[in-house]
Parts: structure tokens; C-alpha cells; sequence
């Protein structure tokens, strides 16, 4: 992966440096092409064939270009001069020049030798300098000999080769008994196989490839100092922290753990076999489902979680695997998007229970909603800004099911003990508590957990607190029900106080301990944007379940298998409003502007999109009645789909995408997703396992199975 270094970075990497270039034609290109990453406004002029300087005296950079086209005395006097006197030793040493000697000697075997004697006595030279500086043998492109003129037909692709393959061997082999400190920059002749042909003299690479092979040298010198998360060549493995040695300690353990409980058990098994082929077969069932016991699945399920997560760390940490770049096409987001909805249709069944948003089709919502935001994500489709506002509208409706389903569980089962709070925190949390120590990541990276955590806890202050209003309270009357919507009316007197008073809410999150879970680089401005930018619509869902539920207990809605929801009449114009939504916000979304305007109108328009589907989905009879059980599967690991796509699916904290099989795009993505969605049904099941075990709904119970 290849970060695109902007000026402030660049300079910021370069700062008090001196970098020199020395070659010929090619070498002078490059360096042009470097120079006008810190300076877009340097300008190609000059004598050709003399010496360039380039100097920004506010970051204290300096970058030459020095003119010496054929490796000889003169190259070798140069490079001397910087082995003497280190006070003008560059930082960085960019050399490299072949064709010249080609064409000059007329592609003659004597040229060729005479290149290796002179390379000879300068790899010394380079070689200490390289122990102290960073220096780069640029290997020489090759050329498209159709467009070469007629006094540069004796450069061949044929004789490139050969003193490319004379300076790697010399280079190479200058040292005897370590490895060579000179580093083969080779980089750009891969990419000229790709782009010679475009050419306009058929020697020199046109400019964006040579844009690309500055930006990559830059990669090369600057990721190791400044470290950008997209930027995966050149870069060390991080070091390990103590939290995450103590992690692969306690996941050792657990392994280990496991595997002697597991030698026992089976030990023990063996022995009471014959006893147990005695007794009947009621008596045999009963043993079978009493033998897994709470330890068991404990011990399992850190192991299996131990192993899954070394996996996440060789996936994003530990350079063992590729990443690549994202480049975003129309194709790659919407033939992935058709696909899936076919089989998403292909997998109709009917629904147990026809009512509005029964738990069948919440789940379908939930997994096509992120099966597209899978597909947006590695497409790198965020650069399109009309993709990017309906996403944002599928992100809004996640946390609008978190306002309707809790609020609904509160408001019918009036179950506000702490078993509920710690049980919804533990299935919300476990896995990003996990990475967090596994991949050295604060909590706040992964931004959509604490997100709907938080709002979770909103919604259990507001409804918790005296008095609590229930169904069961409340009963029909008017007064409970004004109470609760005043409840509402103060919550969201709260949310516009804290959206509007940026200041405020910066201070409540920056206290400690809440200053460690959501701060990021040192503040909480991207947890105030990422909750300012789905304020209202929890309070929506809130809203829509009270209204809901209490259409429901007056009967006024037809919920029966194949009824419309409404009388035909309020069913049609409600569906033909809710179709004229859907598409004005689409047309609206294709026409605005930018991100930060539509961003800005989003929390208050996105609802009209959410209850539009509503309705759509709902109020036709024989809609309500069926499912796709194809989406609803994935909606069951949602959480766990969104999150493990950080490491184990995408690359570099989402940055790039994740590479197992080099060379083979296709059957790289379907072996790299095949892994992802298993894992994530097993993280599924180990933390449904998990929470039963370690927030059990009955300690006695628990210990009577143990």
C-alpha cells in the first residue's frame, strides 16, 4: 500500500534534510517529480545537462539534482567528496545511469565492460556511504523501441537488461560477509513495463508513472519515520506492548488449558465407557447432555478465540501478508450489490409471526445492510459522494433499531434489572475490548461499538429513572403516556444542547475515565462528529416504537398474515408517499454538493428515508409475511461482520484491503471472505457462550450445573 503523501507531510518527513539525486535524463525526471510533491509550483526549466538545485527554506529542505549521465570518474569524484566530508553528505542518495553509456559507445560490449569497472570502484564508495545515509541504485527502465529516434535505436530493452542485471550483481556482492546496505530501487522499472508504450519519445516514462515512483521513493524513506496507517511497504513491525504480550500469555494458557482438560476428559470417558454402555437409554441421554460442562466451554471458547485472534494479529500486524490499495470503479460497488440481492431474493421463506419489524425481518435488514456496507467498504466507495449518502443512511438505520428494539424490550417487559444492562454491554463490547489489547487499537477506532453502547445507556437512563413508564403502567392512559413522551421531549432537549455546544460535550467526554474510551489522537472531536452525525435518529426509533406499540394495544393496525396493514385506501396513498420519499432523498443525495453540506442536513432527513422502507416493507399483507433467510443469517453477526472487517477482510485499520493470495484478485477475495464470515459466526457463538457463562441470569442455577 501506497500513502499519498500531501506537502505538510512530506515536509514535516523531510524537515532539515538533504536529499540528492545523481544520474542522467531519467534520474533528473524523478527528482522533478519528487520535488513537486513538497512544491507543486517548481517548474521544469533550465539547461538540461547541468546541475539543479531545489531549496524551501521554511521546512529547511534541500534537494539537488547533480548531472552525471554515465557511471565514470566524474560520478565517482562526486560520490568521494560525501565519503570526506560529512558535513555535505546528503541524507537520502538517489543514483543510477546506464543509457547514456549505451547510446554514446553505440551499444558496444566494451561500454558494457567498462560499466562494470566504473561500478566496481563506486560501490565501495556507495556502500559507506550506507551506513549512515539512505542510498538507492534506481535500475534502468526499459524503453519501447518502436518510438525511439534514430539516434537512440541502439538502446535496447536487451542491453538494459544487461547492465541492470551488471549493477545488481556488483552492488550486491561489494560486501563479503553482510548483506548490502545499497538498496536496488526497482520499482520504477515495474511500473514502466506497465506504461513505456504511452511514452512520448519511447526513453522517458510519461508523468503520472513517474508521479507514482517519486510518491513510492518517498514511501520508502518517510513511512518509517511518520508511520501512516495506509502506508504498509517500508514500515517495521510494531513492537509489542506489554498488554499485548500478557494477552498472548493468557491465550497460551488457555490453549494449553484446554488441550490437558480436554486429555483428561477423554481419558475419563474411555474408562466409564463400559459402566456406561450398562445403562438404558434415557440414562445414557441424561449423561450426554450433562457432561459439557461450564469450565468446558470456557476453556473452548478461549481457545478457539486465542487462535482466531493470533490470526487478526498475522492479518494487520505483523507483516506477514500483502495489502493493496482500494481503487474505486462504479462496477466493483453495484455488480456485487446485484448479485447479492439476487440471492437475497433467491432465499424466500415465510416469517413465524407477521407483525411490523418481527425479529425475522429485522435481521434481513440488518444483514443486506451490511453486506452493502461490506461491498462499500472494500470497493473504497466512500469517494463517491452519492453512494456515500445512502450509506450513511443504512449506518442511521442500525442505530434507529437500536432506539426502537430497546425501548421496545423496556417499555413491554419493564425489566430494568442489571442482568439486561451487563448482558447487552457484554455481546456489544467483548470483541472490540479484545482487539483493543490484541491490536493496540483505543476503543474509539472502533467507532460504531461505542456508539450504539452509549446510546444503549441513553436509552436505559431515560426510561430507568423516576418514574419508570411501562405498558404495563401505563395501560391506555393519557397521563402515563404524556409522561413518557415528556421524558422523550427532555432527551431531546439534551441532544440538541449537546450537538449545538460543541464545548460541552467535549468536556463531559474528556473527563476520566470516559476521556480513555473516547478520545482519539489525543481528543474526542471525532467521537463528537460521529455522534453529531446520527443525533436524532435513536430518538426517532424511540418514537416510532412508542407510536407503534400503541397503535398496536388500541388495534388499529392489521397485522394478519396477507392483510395491508392500513385500510386498502390509507395503505396506497401511504405507500405512494412513501416510494415519492424514497426517491427525492436518492435525487437529493446524487445532487449535493459535498460532505460537509450534506452531512449537515443528514440527521434530520434520514429518517424520512428509514420510515419510508418501513412502510414499503410492512404494509403490503403477503411483504410482511416473507423473509430472506439468506440476509437474515448475516443479520445474526452484523456486529461481528462490521468489526472483524478491520483486520481480518480489509487491511491497515480499513485503509486497504487484505491480501492472501497475491497475483489473483478474484480467488483472493473469496478465500479472504470465506475466513472472514466463518470467523465472524464463531466470534458470534464464543461470545453468546461466553456472556451465558460469565453473566449468568442465575448463579444458582450455574452452580448447580457445576
Amino acid at each position: 500500500m501506497m500513502h499519498k503523501y500531501k506537502i505538510s507531510e512530506a515536509k514535516n518527513c523531510l524537515v532539515d534534510k538533504h536529499i540528492a539525486f545523481i544520474g542522467d535524463s531519467r534520474i533528473r525526471q524523478l527528482f522533478y517529480s519528487f520535488v513537486k510533491i513538497i512544491n507543486p509550483q517548481f517548474k521544469e526549466e533550465g539547461n538540461k545537462h547541468e546541475n539543479i538545485p531545489f531549496e524551501d527554506r521554511i521546512a529547511s529542505v534541500k534537494v539537488d539534482f547533480l548531472w552525471h549521465p554515465e557511471v565514470n570518474g566524474s560520478m565517482k569524484q562526486c560520490i568521494k567528496v560525501w565519503t570526506e566530508d560529512s558535513a555535505a553528505k546528503p541524507h537520502v542518495i538517489v543514483a543510477g545511469a546506464a543509457t547514456w553509456s549505451i547510446k554514446i559507445h553505440n551499444g558496444s560490449n566494451e561500454a558494457l565492460s567498462q560499466y562494470k569497472m566504473n561500478i566496481t570502484s563506486i560501490a565501495p564508495l556507495l556502500e559507506k556511504l550506507a551506513k549512515t545515509s539512505d542510498v538507492y541504485w534506481v535500475l534502468q527502465d526499459p524503453v519501447y523501441e518502436d518510438l525511439l529516434s534514430e539516434n537512440r535505436k541502439m538502446i535496447t530493452n536487451e542491453k538494459i537488461d544487461a547492465y541492470n542485471e551488471a549493477a545488481v550483481s556488483i552492488l550486491n556482492s561489494s560486501t563479503r560477509n553482510s548483506k548490502s546496505n545499497v538498496k536496488m530501487f526497482s520499482v520504477s522499472k515495474l511500473i514502466a513495463q506497465e506504461t513505456i508504450m504511452e511514452s512520448l519519445d519511447g526513453l522517458h516514462l510519461p508523468e503520472s508513472s513517474r508521479e507514482t515512483s517519486a510518491m513510492i521513493l518517498m514511501n520508502v524513506y518517510c513511512n518509517k519515520i511518520l508511520k501512516p496507517v495506509d502506508g504498509s511497504c517500508c514500515q517495521p513491525r510494531p513492537p509489542l506492548t506489554l498488554i499485548q504480550k500478557l494477552a498472548a500469555c493468557f491465550f497460551t494458557l488457555s490453549i494449553i488449558g484446554y488441550l490437558i482438560f480436554y486429555i483428561i476428559h477423554r481419558n475419563a470417558h474411555r474408562k466409564n465407557k463400559p459402566c456406561a454402555d450398562l445403562e438404558s437409554g434415557e440414562e445414557k441421554k441424561n449423561i450426554i447432555n450433562t457432561s459439557v460442562s461450564p469450565l468446558e466451554i470456557l476453556l473452548q471458547s478461549l481457545c478457539k478465540l486465542g487462535l482466531i485472534m493470533a490470526y487478526f494479529y498475522m492479518c494487520d500486524r505483523a507483516n506477514l501478508f500483502m495489502k493493496e490499495n482500494k481503487f474505486y470503479t462504479h462496477s466493483t460497488f453495484f455488480i456485487p450489490i446485484i448479485y447479492i440481492l439476487v440471492l437475497g431474493v433467491f432465499y424466500n421463506e415465510n416469517t413465524k409471526e407477521t407483525k411490523v419489524l418481527n425479529r425475522e425481518q429485522t435481521d434481513e435488514w440488518k444483514g443486506w445492510m451490511q453486506l452493502v456496507i461490506l461491498i462499500y467498504h472494500i470497493s473504497g466507495a466512500s469517494t463517491f459522494l452519492p453512494v456515500y449518502m445512502h450509506i450513511r443512511v443504512l449506518v442511521a438505520a442500525y442505530l434507529f433499531q437500536t432506539g426502537y428494539g430497546h425501548f421496545s424490550y423496556f417499555w413491554i417487559k419493564g425489566d430494568f434489572g442489571i442482568h439486561r444492562v451487563c448482558q447487552v454491554l457484554f455481546r456489544l463490547n467483548f470483541l472490540v475490548v479484545v482487539l483493543c489489547i490484541v491490536m493496540d487499537r483505543p476503543y474509539q477506532f472502533y467507532y460504531f461499538v461505542p456508539l450504539v453502547t452509549v446510546w444503549f445507556m441513553i436509552i436505559y437512563v431515560t426510561l430507568a429513572l423516576w418514574p419508570q413508564i411501562i405498558q404495563k403502567k401505563a395501560n391506555g392512559s393519557c397521563f402515563w403516556h404524556f409522561g413518557l413522551l415528556l421524558k422523550l421531549a427532555l432527551l431531546l432537549l439534551c441532544i440538541c444542547f449537546l450537538a449545538y455546544s460543541q464545548g460541552a460535550f467535549e468536556k463531559i467526554f474528556s473527563l476520566w475515565p470516559l476521556s480513555k474510551c473516547f478520545e482519539l489522537k489525543g481528543n474526542v472531536y471525532e467521537w463528537w462528529f460521529r455522534w453529531r452525525l446520527d443525533r436524532y435518529v435513536v430518538f426517532h426509533g424511540m418514537l416510532f416504537a412508542f407510536i407503534y406499540l400503541a397503535l398496536q394495544k388500541r388495534q388499529i393496525l392489521s397485522e394478519g398474515k396477507g392483510e395491508p396493514l392500513f385500510s386498502n385506501k390509507i395503505s396506497n396513498v401511504l405507500l405512494f408517499i412513501s416510494v415519492v420519499s424514497f426517491l427525492t432523498y436518492s435525487i437529493w443525495a446524487s445532487s449535493c454538493k459535498n460532505k460537509a453540506e450534506c452531512n449537515e442536513l443528514h440527521p434530520s432527513v434520514s429518517v424520512v428515508q428509514i420510515l419510508a422502507f418501513i412502510l414499503i416493507r410492512n404494509i403490503p399483507g403477503y411483504a410482511r409475511s416473507v423473509y430472506s433467510s439468506f440476509f437474515a443469517w448475516f443479520g445474526k453477526i452484523s456486529l461481528e461482520l462490521f468489526i472483524c472487517q478491520y483486520h481480518i477482510w480489509l487491511a491497515a485499520d480499513t485503509r486497504g484491503i487484505l491480501v492472501l493470495i497475491p497475483g489473483n484478485p478474484m480467488l483472493n477475495i473469496i478465500v479472504s471472505t470465506f475466513i472472514f464470515v466463518c470467523v465472524a459466526h464463531e466470534i458470534s457463538q464464543i461470545t453468546n457462550d461466553l456472556a451465558q457463562i460469565i453473566i449468568p441470569k442465575d448463579n444458582a442455577s450455574l452452580l448447580k450445573r457445576q
